[in-house]
C-alpha cells in the first residue's frame, strides 16, 4: 500500500475510489481463499480415489466442494470454511476408510 502519511487522500489520488479498490480487493482475497480450499478438496479427492479406490466418494467429494464452495462465495460470512469442512471430510475418508 502506499505511504499514506506523506501522501494526500489517504494515499489514493483524487481520481481514484479508494471504497470501490479495497473492496474489489477484499473480494479478490475472498475468492482466492475460496478457489484454494475447493482445489485442496479436489486434490483430496483424487487422493482417496486413487489410494483407498473409492471413486464414488471422490466424486461426491467433488460434487460437494464445488457446492459449498458456491455456498462460501455467496455468504461471504461463511466464506472458506464450507469448503474446509468438505476438506475436513475428505481427509478423514482418507484415513480412515
Amino acid at each position: 500500500m502506499a505511504d499514506t502519511k506523506h501522501a494526500p487522500h489517504g494515499g489514493y489520488s483524487p481520481d481514484m475510489d479508494g471504497r470501490a479498490h479495497e473492496a474489489t480487493y477484499n473480494g479478490f482475497i475472498q475468492f482466492a481463499e475460496i478457489a484454494t480450499a475447493v482445489v485442496i478438496c479436489h486434490v483430496l479427492a483424487l487422493a482417496v480415489g486413487g489410494i483407498k479406490h473409492a471413486w464414488l466418494t471422490a466424486i461426491f467429494g467433488v460434487v460437494l466442494s464445488l457446492a459449498a464452495g458456491g455456498l462460501g462465495a455467496m455468504a461471504p460470512s461463511i466464506g472458506v470454511r464450507a469448503p474446509a469442512a468438505v476438506g475436513v471430510l475428505l481427509l478423514l475418508a482418507l484415513v480412515f476408510y
